[in-house]
């Protein structure tokens, strides 16, 4: 038993160390673009105080129906064209992205930050987070 304990302990603290070098790279500051790491809280005040902004959901399809953001638009990670589908969104407009836990939408707001985008809000610990701070969630007509 202490042995599960030990093992489940470094694996955690093993993520958690490569998160925080992944998140110091991704999220390093450069002149004229944003790319930041919010919690839920923040979120919704640069959401309300942007309206403008573009909420990109990066879960796969059937994650998205069960619900979301409002006003999320559905692009998958897991899709082998986001690269490109991701060129429909508007480089000089605000964009939240998120996935259920984080991880995903971290590699998406890398492919996003590579294609020029000016303003990425990634949403710590994504979609559960935002779900247990009480935030609304929709569930899509999609």
């Amino acid at each position: 038993m202490i042995w599960i304990v030990a093992v489940l302990c470094i694996a955690v603290c093993g993520w958690y160390r490569y998160e925080g070098r992944w998140d110091r790279q991704l999220f390093a500051s450069e002149e004229g673009r944003v790319c930041v790491n919010v919690h839920p809280h923040e979120a919704i005040l640069f959401l309300e105080a942007h309206p403008e902004t573009q909420v990109l959901d990066v879960r796969d399809k059937d994650e998205f129906c069960v619900g979301a953001l409002p006003g999320a638009v559905n692009l998958s990670l897991g899709d082998d064209e986001f690269p490109q589908k991701s060129f429909g969104l508007e480089r000089d407009r605000p964009v939240l992205v998120y996935c259920a836990g984080g991880y995903r939408s971290r590699k998406a707001a890398a492919i996003l930050k590579e294609q020029g985008f000016r303003n990425i809000q990634h949403l710590h610990r994504g979609y559960h987070s935002w779900q247990f701070a009480g935030f609304p969630v929709l569930k899509p007509s999609t």
